[in-house]
């Protein structure tokens, strides 16, 4: 699998330019991390991947093939995404929630094969006692689950994610991006994750895209190339050490103010 951006700009209707000459090419399986601040268009560019944004100028090719001249239902049976925060108007169990990830590939009915990658997918994700339960009476955590839940049963070759790890707590953060680094090494899926922990990012990316304002990609590569200071420093404006810690780099990060700042405009 192999994502490709050629010279992609994004505007939105407001004439707000939000994405200036991305050129990317992401090529095989493996978990890649996109970093960067708020509003430097990470979630613009993703959703431009499967065609949610079309791109203003340039092209976005999956596999090759140019998204513009392909239809939406190709472009699903290829990608699957799973949005920061989701909205269910009308509220299922759980696992019906999560059956809606496989409507791509039923026919008329739910099948054995189906019930048995959601359960697989429950499973993995610590759901099974949640089965039954209404998608409204989750916490914002669950919630998060059951949407990465939903995402993976769609089984496509190229899964985009947006924060999977928010609002989790620390242990389900660190077990959700194992066991997508875990899933990426032994399916041979490309997953690309937005992710705003940069020792997450650090302990488990394949390849960093690194973003910053004013919407470029300002460097990718290896977690060693891309972690240092002056990185760091340039597109957070902060001051950090980057240090080893398991084989990996490790940020530690320092205050934003300093000792004789007024917080308060005094």
């Amino acid at each position: 699998m192999r994502v490709q951006f050629e010279n992609v700009s994004f505007n939105y209707k407001n004439g707000a330019k939000v994405l200036h000459d991305i050129n990317m090419d992401l090529d095989g399986p493996g978990l890649y991390c996109i970093i960067g601040p708020n509003g430097v268009g990470k979630s613009t560019l993703i959703k431009c991947i499967n065609k949610i944004n079309k791109p203003t100028s340039g092209k976005v090719y999956l596999n090759g093939k140019d998204t513009s001249l392909m239809k939406q239902s190709e472009i699903a049976e290829l990608v699957s995404y799973v949005p920061a925060t989701t909205f269910d108007v009308f509220s299922m169990p759980v696992i019906d929630t999560i059956m809606v990830g496989r409507t791509n590939k039923q026919k008329w009915k739910v099948t054995p094969a189906d019930l048995e990658i959601v359960n697989r997918a429950m499973r993995m994700l610590d759901l099974e006692d949640l089965a039954m339960r209404g998608y409204n009476e989750l916490s914002a955590g669950q919630h998060q689950r059951v949407a990465l839940a939903r995402g993976l049963v769609q089984e496509t070759e190229i899964v985009l994610l947006d924060e999977p790890t928010a609002n989790l707590d620390v242990k389900h953060q660190m077990y959700v991006t194992e066991l997508l680094k875990a899933i990426a090494d032994t399916t041979g899926k490309q997953i690309i994750m937005i992710c705003h922990d940069l020792n997450i990012a650090a302990r488990y990316a394949e390849q960093i895209i690194v973003m910053g304002p004013p919407g470029i990609i300002y460097k990718t590569g290896r977690v060693e190339e891309v972690f240092t200071p002056e990185l760091i420093s340039t597109i957070y404006g902060i001051d950090s050490q980057v240090i080893e810690f398991e084989n990996k780099p490790f940020v530690l990060v320092g205050s934003t103010f300093g000792p004789d700042d007024d917080l308060w405009g005094e």
